[in-house]
């Protein structure tokens, strides 16, 4: 019989901040068993990656990541779906409401798990230890093999292009994406570093904050719009029409309006990037329970005014009826140019889209790589010293490797059309059902503790809140099985336009089968058990790495390597003890 352990002090690092350890704490029961508690990555009670991420960077990681491409396009898209100024409208406010209601539950995961990065990787770990790694196995699976930067890079490439009035070749873009693609791998390497005495950490963020300046172009945007509607704008006739009857035209069509949440859904996509990299926030908590929320509500006001901007600029009936971008038909509105001269505005306007992507493709590849990186901590992925180690550049190189080389690879060999955008589509599904999970999990989470009598937290979400958040994450897994309004075959594809979602549940299926292959059937025909030690890293990392235990020998393999277990169970009640 495997045996118990009681578990002890953290360790013997007196100079880590307290406010790190206050709030608590692994969850784990007061008496873990070996066999049964003893998996997933070790907690790195100093952060080898360092503390370079303050609040500054919480709220620009944030905003980066959110407002990448959407508010230059989906506001008509919205509209085009909903009929109405009014509804569009309210579907920003509920895109804001659902986002966050998603982000109290990730805040509560936080004060769960402060010394945790890998945001939902590491989560779905705590949530469901049984059966043993699946969870966060089939998300490694879905995250590394499928999560890319490739649409983001593209759309740099056609607007960089656009704007300096090169010729748009598949080629053309192709080059220009893989070219950002690889610069920005090759900016964590210590040659291609023009501030040598900087961190690559402190490097990437420095880049990250400065590139939030071209953000505040969207307040001009805004400003714009309010000027417009006071009359400001001599040129633009009837500023306010679009509100003077702001439900006129609400569509009843079903499709359209569950296609528009849908897509105000995915607007809000990147509020979740810091949760990737708490371990390197100095003092996690107070941090982002102040800004994570902050940076949410930042997009929001952006988004909200710069609709009322689009809104009050252009007709209604030309943003219906017109196939270009919206931003576009605001800038040649307020700065209409003759028909042969160039429109500077709208050459402006093509640099703040390729800018704004650019900003987006970098807040990605950070909080992937970190995602990445923890996947490899947990032994979820081969030789999970490779993943954890931060030498020689002092970051996560492997993982930036790994995103490098799926992007690439996503940008090169699918064809434009069908198969990319059926390729960038197939993550998205499988997303929302680990998100659906996460939710569902953080009850399983508060029971447990409960159950042991942990201490109270910091932060706990409202149970309504919770719930809110749970039927807004299964509303999206059904929306995308609804057909589209010209059919089923009316999709972004030409083929039946459920099939992402079908391949999305194949991905978790066919996950699966290579778990209980690797966990279940090889084990058993093998005569041995999986079990994990803690190895650490001379960079100061930490990692779990799979072991093949004989069934014979596993009781006593259980018994001499308790020392492992209290790394990687948390250390609950030590870190009560030291409070």
């Amino acid at each position: 019989m495997a045996s118990t352990l009681k578990i002890s002090s953290i360790g013997s690092d007196e100079t880590l901040d307290q406010s790190r350890l206050a709030p608590i704490l692994e969850e784990q029961p007061t008496r873990v068993s070996v066999d049964e508690e003893a998996f997933g990555a070790p907690v790195e009670t100093i952060s080898p990656l360092g503390y370079h991420v303050d609040w500054i960077s919480v709220i620009f990681l944030n905003v980066s990541r959110i407002i990448g491409v959407g508010v230059f396009v989906t506001p008509a898209t919205i509209l085009r779906g909903v009929g109405s100024v009014g509804i569009s409208m309210i579907y920003w406010v509920i895109g804001f409401l659902f986002s966050a209601a998603s982000l109290c539950v990730y805040l509560e995961y936080l004060c769960y798990y402060p010394q945790r990065s890998g945001g939902i990787v590491t989560y779905l770990e705590k949530a469901f230890p049984r059966p043993r790694l699946m969870a966060p196995f089939l998300y490694a699976c879905l995250f590394c093999t499928l999560s890319t930067s490739s649409a983001a890079c593209i759309v740099f490439a056609e607007y960089v292009l656009l704007a300096l009035q090169y010729e748009i070749t598949k080629w053309n873009v192709r080059g220009v994406a893989l070219g950002l693609s690889t610069a920005m791998t090759m900016s964590r390497f210590q040659g291609f570093l023009s501030f040598h005495k900087l961190t690559k950490a402190q490097y990437a963020f420095l880049a990250q904050n400065g590139l939030f300046i071209f953000r505040m172009l969207l307040e001009w945007i805004a400003i714009t719009g309010l000027i417009v509607l006071c009359g400001g704008v001599p040129h633009v006739p009837n500023p306010g029409a679009n509100f003077s009857q702001p439900f006129l035209g609400t569509s009843n069509n079903i499709n359209g309006l569950v296609s528009a949440l849908l897509k105000i859904r995915f607007s809000y996509v990147g509020w979740e990037s810091v949760f990737s990299m708490v371990n390197e926030v100095k003092d996690p908590i107070p941090t982002l329970k102040k800004f994570a929320p902050l940076s949410l509500g930042v997009v929001f006001v952006l988004y909200m005014l710069v609709n009322v901007a689009y809104f009050a600029t252009v007709p209604l009936e030309k943003i219906k009826s017109s196939n270009e971008m919206i931003a576009n038909l605001f800038f040649e509105t307020i700065f209409p140019s003759s028909p042969n001269s160039t429109n500077v505005a709208l050459t402006v306007l093509q640099f703040l889209v390729a800018l704004s992507s650019l900003g987006s493709v970098i807040a990605a590849t950070i909080s992937a790589s970190r995602i990445i990186r923890e996947s490899g901590r947990q032994g979820l992925l081969p030789y999970p010293q490779i993943w954890a180690s931060t030498k020689p550049f002092n970051t996560p190189l492997a993982a930036y490797l790994l995103r490098w080389s799926v992007t690439s690879v996503l940008i090169v060999i699918p064809p434009p059309g069908d198969a990319f955008n059926f390729i960038v589509d197939l993550q998205y599904y499988p997303e929302s059902i680990y998100a659906f999970l996460l939710v569902i999990g953080l009850f399983f989470v508060r029971r447990r503790r409960a159950a042991v009598g942990a201490p109270s937290v910091p932060f706990r979400a409202w149970t309504f809140v919770a719930v809110f958040a749970l039927v807004v994450n299964l509303v999206i897994m059904i929306i995308p099985w609804v057909p589209p309004e010209g059919g089923i075959y009316a999709g972004d594809v030409s083929f039946f336009y459920a099939t992402y979602c079908i391949a999305g549940l194949g991905v978790i299926a066919l996950s699966c089968v290579i778990y209980y292959f690797w966990y279940v059937h090889f084990p058993r025909r093998g005569g041995y058990r999986i079990r994990q030690i803690t190895e650490k890293l001379s960079d100061g990392a930490q990692t779990s790495k799979i072991v093949k235990v004989p069934v014979e020998a596993l009781e006593e393999w259980d018994s001499a390597h308790v020392d492992d277990v209290e790394h990687l169970v948390g250390n609950e009640e030590g870190m009560r003890d030291r409070m």
